[in-house]
């Protein structure tokens, strides 16, 4: 099958603001070859779809591997799996995109193992078996976003001979880092991403390239006037779309099988973790990476990003683009001329730009442009403390010593509602609206000090941008589960790599413990008149928390009344 070449607008910042030269033109078109099987060195095979030039000739190859159906990535939705960029974009600028389906999923053979080392070997025959084809010139690149990002670093980790760059956007390093926050489970997230995974794998290849609903929905969603409303759907509603699925019936293995690992069996740090953790292998990476995030992706991939960055930097020629709001849609469609501008680069030896200036770039929301750093933080930042005072106020001065309390109720209490006696259910501290521009950019840390009632509880901290007019935007969130304090990861500077935590600790009870809490690092501008405000919960399972992308977190179950101290201190990077 070919498709003529198009080249049609894409959702979307396309560059972080590069003037780019010697980029490939769209000149081909696509000829489609479906289902081909690849094999692995254990004598499963997976399954990909392969996007070619139909010009005869040998090009650059591009993969996208992932468990998310390889029929549907050219569908057009605005759905959270359509991640594997655009065909049409690639092919017709001479790339090969290979669009693979991981082991246990879409056909491929074998049982899924959610980013374990199996996966890992799966693709390095992947990109072997790339170059060793016809249609290749031997230079092998991946591509595409979250999962198709996790699958470019389990690859490079493996350094196959032919694979010459990377660029994992929006990518999670660890397993552990994106499925619990510090000891507390991202049931948002995980819980319908596997029930999804479970629903989608059932699906034959026949559903998905023969349904007539398909069909007709697909022609629908690229009509450019449907395709342009897509440039501002953002991570909630892929999570939302995820969340209604729940109900539908899949197979129970091996999905559900993987939340009692992630959920209930090994809810510390472990060793069954610990095979799903790529940071302590990043070392052995030595081509070509190019990381990315927007700044709104505080629960799932933003945290990743900064310490696949820590443990790469040292190394040449890495990069990091760090994108605002609308940075990453879906269908995924944007940087895609800063991908090329990169592979033309790595791949076919163009002087495009690429390497030019600071390695990192990023959008400062509330400001214009884009801004550059030479090393994350930046140098020019100033670490600020702020007061949480008893008064209710964030402030540099603490005032009078003193605290405030708030209340957090368990499960299965046979109470109705609240009484409108009981202390509230969140505390937040409010700054003065500030009298000059205030830049934050860089690591945030919140050092609580704080006595709780019960044996355990749960600390959910969100920084919060009020605007002068009243508006309140979210910033960025931290996570601590108050038993695992004594644990490494939980003393981890913010953006540092987390290490192995094995230690539970009771807290004890109406004592005061101090607690380090890094948020996730982040950039905001508080213009003049704005103020800065952090809310504090330990259960964020009420509509009504804040809870950046709508990700909320299965609670510790605990009835605790919580008390804050105002020598509590959050500590802010602000720009000189």
């Amino acid at each position: 099958m070919t498709l003529m070449t198009t080249d049609r607008p894409l959702n979307g910042p396309q560059t972080t603001g590069r003037d780019y030269r010697n980029l490939s033109q769209p000149q081909f078109t696509n000829r489609h070859d479906n289902n081909v099987r690849v094999p692995m060195r254990d004598g499963v095979d997976l399954l990909a779809d392969v996007h070619r030039p139909e010009t005869h000739g040998r090009y650059p190859a591009l993969i996208a591997a992932s468990p998310y159906p390889r029929q549907m990535q050219d569908f057009g939705a605005p759905a959270g799996f359509i991640e594997a960029g655009a065909t049409d974009f690639w092919v017709s600028r001479g790339y090969v995109h290979v669009i693979a389906n991981v082991r246990g999923t879409g056909g491929s053979g074998g049982t899924f193992g959610f980013f374990d080392p199996q996966e890992r070997r799966d693709m390095y025959d992947l990109v072997e078996w790339a170059a060793a084809q016809p249609w290749c010139d031997g230079n092998v690149g991946m591509i595409g976003i979250s999962y198709f990002a996790m699958t470019q670093l389990e690859a490079a980790v493996e350094r196959p001979p032919h694979l010459k760059a990377i660029f994992p956007v929006a990518v999670t390093a660890d397993l552990y880092e994106g499925a619990s926050h510090h000891g507390l489970a991202s049931t948002s997230f995980i819980t319908p991403f596997l029930s999804m995974m479970g629903l989608m794998t059932d699906r034959s290849d026949g559903f998905w390239r023969r349904n007539p609903v398909i069909a007709a929905a697909r022609k629908v969603l690229h009509l450019p006037p449907v395709h342009r409303k897509f440039a501002t759907m953002n991570g909630e509603a892929a999570v939302t779309m995820m969340r209604a699925l729940l109900k539908l019936p899949h197979s129970p293995h091996p999905w559900d099988d993987l939340w009692l690992d992630a959920v209930v069996k090994h809810p510390l740090r472990d060793n069954w973790w610990e095979a799903r953790n790529l940071l302590p292998l990043l070392e052995n990476i030595d081509i070509p990476v190019y990381l990315g995030c927007d700044w709104e992706n505080v629960p799932l991939h933003l945290p990743s990003t900064f310490t696949a960055w820590k443990a790469l930097a040292d190394k040449a020629n890495i990069r990091m683009a760090l994108l605002g709001q609308f940075g990453l849609t879906w269908p995924w469609e944007s940087l895609h001329h800063e991908a090329l501008a990169w592979y033309d680069h790595w791949l076919k030896g163009y002087d495009t730009g690429i390497l030019e200036g600071p390695p990192i770039r990023y959008v400062l929301p509330g400001a214009d442009g884009w801004h550059t750093a030479g090393q994350w933080p930046p140098a020019a930042t100033t670490l600020t403390e702020f007061a949480l005072r008893a008064d209710g106020r964030l402030d540099r001065a603490e005032g009078t010593p003193g605290s405030r309390e708030y209340l957090t109720l368990g499960a299965g209490l046979n109470r109705p509602k609240a009484s409108p006696t009981d202390p509230p259910a969140s505390l937040s501290w409010t700054s003065a609206p500030l009298t000059e521009t205030v830049d934050v950019v860089g690591d945030i840390e919140l050092r609580l000090v704080a006595s709780a009632t019960a044996p355990d509880t749960a600390w959910i901290a969100t920084l919060e941008h009020v605007a002068a007019d009243g508006t309140t935007s979210e910033v960025t969130a931290g996570w601590l589960r108050a038993s695992l304090r004594e644990a490494d990861e939980a003393k981890s500077r913010p953006g540092a790599p987390v290490l192995p935590c094995r230690t539970f600790a009771p807290v004890p009870i109406g004592e005061d413990v101090e607690y380090r809490i890094p948020l996730v690092p982040n950039a905001r501008r508080f213009a003049a008149g704005d103020r800065i405000r952090l809310t504090l919960t330990s259960d964020d399972q009420d509509p009504q928390t804040p809870a950046i992308m709508n990700f909320r977190h299965a609670s510790v179950g605990t009835s605790s009344l919580n008390t804050v101290r105002s020598s509590s201190r959050l500590v802010l990077p602000v720009q000189t």
